[in-house]
């Protein structure tokens, strides 16, 4: 039976690069490092950086990260003044930006629960929603 999510794995092309931007922009902890790789964490969240081709989700997948609403604004005025690029404007419950890493893969930064999403339901049931 699953338990929880073990990691995400995302392909880069260039791994200096992304490292600075998943470490020095988003605040990730860097972990290890090695010519082809590197892992970083958030919490209990262990991330790997891949070196290789990049080809990023032309859909709405994406991966969203948790923030506190006590830093969100913070943490949206640094991201903009490094000049990272949005890909999305929020329309659904609870803050959020959504932001494109250097090989336009798609991230969330969201400030909100699951809980928050359900009573949101509850309040604004989407069309056809079937609760279980």
């Amino acid at each position: 039976m699953l338990k929880g999510l073990n990691h995400i794995t995302i392909a880069v092309s260039d791994l200096a690069k992304s490292f600075d931007f998943y470490v020095s922009i988003l605040g990730m902890k860097p972990e290890v490092s090695w010519e082809s790789g590197a892992y970083l964490s958030i919490a209990d969240l262990w991330v790997c950086l891949s070196s290789g081709e990049a080809l990023p989700a032309k859909d709405y997948s994406h991966i969203a990260f948790s923030v506190s609403i006590i830093d969100y604004d913070r943490y949206c005025a640094q991201l903009q003044s490094a000049g990272v690029k949005t890909w999305k404007d929020n329309i659904s419950e609870g803050d959020s930006i959504y932001i494109l890493d250097p090989d336009g893969h798609k991230l969330e930064i969201h400030v909100g629960s699951l809980q928050s999403r359900l009573y949101e339901l509850k309040m604004k049931p989407y069309n056809g929603l079937t609760w279980y």
